[in-house]
């Protein structure tokens, strides 16, 4: 909403309007005496439908998009644009077959090819990105092994997301300790260097590697990975049920007769199922093997002893999640999401000290991100209890800090007094207009409005609102109950005309 209010952008869609419109009828800029190239005007249009993008007038962006594919149907950036469109408007496999129709045109292209990949998994296709990614790998066994091989890590973090997506834990914890591994390689691999570097006299590359080095651990890749670990390993500590292997026997004690018969004979088709795609990959990698071995010698093709990742199930998920939180606590210092992260780990061990510095260390960063207020509104609620009874020096300490943390006042107060304070901030973003309402709700503080009208007056037009960050408002307003019924109508309304492709969007969702 900001931007497309801002001076500057005005000035250039008014420039941009007079271009377009100047070449349409004379082919000519404004004043100019010399006829441009046909292609003038459509890459013209192309600026025209970026402007829309980025004011979010997504339906404009995709008129604008779409003459200009008319105007030149070869042309693989028109269809980048329009699936980076379509993404934002909530149809990621629509943006997915747009983007793989752009990448038909130029199958030569490494670049589209990985974008491809790149959307494809974003919409949870990811047998079709393997299939796109191992178009440009070696073809001896397994692509993904190939892809390991060269250290391919932003297609390891989509596909760690992917699962994650999909709740497949097993396999998004093992694409995400893929990606780590790569950086214990990068950290023994300096060694390499030292005596090189000396030797050949290249002290300016000895002295940039020294400098990677240094902040190995705190390389974005990394953090991302760390990030997905500590995220994955808390939600299969909250959810144990999600964490059991495929292998593993249901728990038969509190069904009936009849549920564990049931039980059973499902399981018995998974294991039977399990050993025939299994088999079926030993055939193909064996097969694959002896082709090779004709053409190049020690083609030896590694069978995954676990392709499902079920080891990963069995660690303890708060012991993992602090070694990687002390990773990012020591390396990464300064990003947000470290101490939000230590902050989860920190509060499931128990350790309210340590919880209670994350949120300080947090608050420091940015006190007005929407993940440090729920988290202090939750560290509150779940101490505004025990700290009254505890009067040893730690429960003290605790009782004071948090006192602190919300700026003297009583927990309501807190919540109160921000969420009357951001109701009318027409910048206040979406996710923190989600977390004062979810605030309101959890500490029943008295608010003079429905608390569902933060969210749904000014919340579309407000910064963040992607259709993502719009599902979550929706849920948050079912939260509400039957007192919220034309809230919720209202608000699925706006985001229907705003994002007329979203899938799956509706008064009913389910959470």
């Amino acid at each position: 909403a900001d931007v497309r209010s801002h001076p500057i952008m005005g000035v250039i869609i008014d420039l941009v309007d007079s271009y377009i419109s100047s070449l349409t009828i004379s082919a000519k800029y404004p004043g100019e005496v010399d006829e441009e190239l046909p292609s003038t005007i459509l890459w013209a249009w192309f600026l025209r439908a970026q402007l829309h993008e980025m004011c979010g007038d997504y339906t404009e962006a995709l008129s604008v998009i779409e003459k200009c594919i008319k105007h030149t149907p070869t042309a693989v950036d028109m269809y980048e644009r329009k699936a980076r469109i379509l993404k934002l408007c909530g149809d990621t496999n629509l943006a997915a077959d747009c983007l793989d129709s752009a990448r038909e045109l130029d199958l030569q292209d490494r670049y589209i090819n990985n974008k491809t990949t790149k959307y494809m998994l974003r919409a949870n296709r990811d047998n079709v990105a393997r299939e796109r990614i191992s178009l440009f790998t070696r073809h001896e066994g397994n692509p993904e092994q190939n892809l390991y091989d060269m250290q391919c890590t932003w297609y390891e973090l989509e596909l760690a997301a992917c699962y994650a997506r999909k709740g497949d834990w097993g396999k998004c914890l093992k694409k995400y300790t893929a990606v780590e591994k790569h950086f214990e390689d990068f950290h023994e691999d300096q060694f390499d260097f030292h005596s090189y570097c000396l030797r050949k006299n290249t002290l300016r590359s000895y002295v940039e590697v020294l400098k990677f080095e240094d902040n190995l651990w705190g390389q974005n890749f990394y953090t991302q990975a760390a990030s997905g670990l500590v995220n994955s390993y808390v939600h299969l500590f909250d959810n144990p049920k999600d964490g059991r292997a495929a292998s593993e026997e249901p728990d038969y004690s509190s069904m009936t007769p009849a549920q564990r018969k049931k039980a059973k004979a499902i399981a018995r088709k998974k294991k039977k199922q399990a050993e025939k795609v299994l088999a079926e990959k030993v055939l193909a990698e064996s097969k694959s093997k002896e082709g090779d071995a004709g053409e190049k010698k020690g083609g030896k093709v590694e069978i995954d002893p676990d392709p499902n990742g079920e080891s990963f199930l069995k660690l303890d998920p708060l012991v993992e999640s602090k070694r990687y939180i002390s990773t990012l606590v020591k390396n990464a210092p300064r990003a947000l999401k470290t101490w939000v992260l230590s902050y989860d780990v920190s509060i499931r061990r128990g350790k309210k000290l340590m919880a209670l510095q994350s949120l300080f260390r947090a608050k420091a960063i940015d006190p007005d991100d929407h993940e440090v207020f729920s988290r202090i509104v939750d560290f509150a609620l779940k101490n505004s209890n025990a700290t009254s009874e505890d009067k040893s020096p730690s429960g003290e300490v605790i009782s004071s800090e948090t006192k602190v943390l919300l700026g003297g006042l009583s927990l309501n107060e807190f919540v109160s007094t921000t969420a009357i304070k951001m109701k009318n901030d027409t910048l206040l973003d979406l996710p923190m207009r989600i977390a004062i309402t979810k605030a309101l709700i959890a500490t029943k503080a008295p608010f003079e409005f429905d608390p569902g009208t933060i969210i749904v007056e000014g919340g579309l037009s407000a910064r963040k609102a992607s259709i993502g960050n719009c599902r979550e408002a929706l849920m948050c307003l079912q939260d509400l109950g039957e007192s919220a019924v034309e809230l919720k109508e209202a608000w699925v309304a706006k985001v229907r005309a705003k994002y007329p492709l979203a899938t799956d969007f509706s008064a009913n969702a389910k959470k």
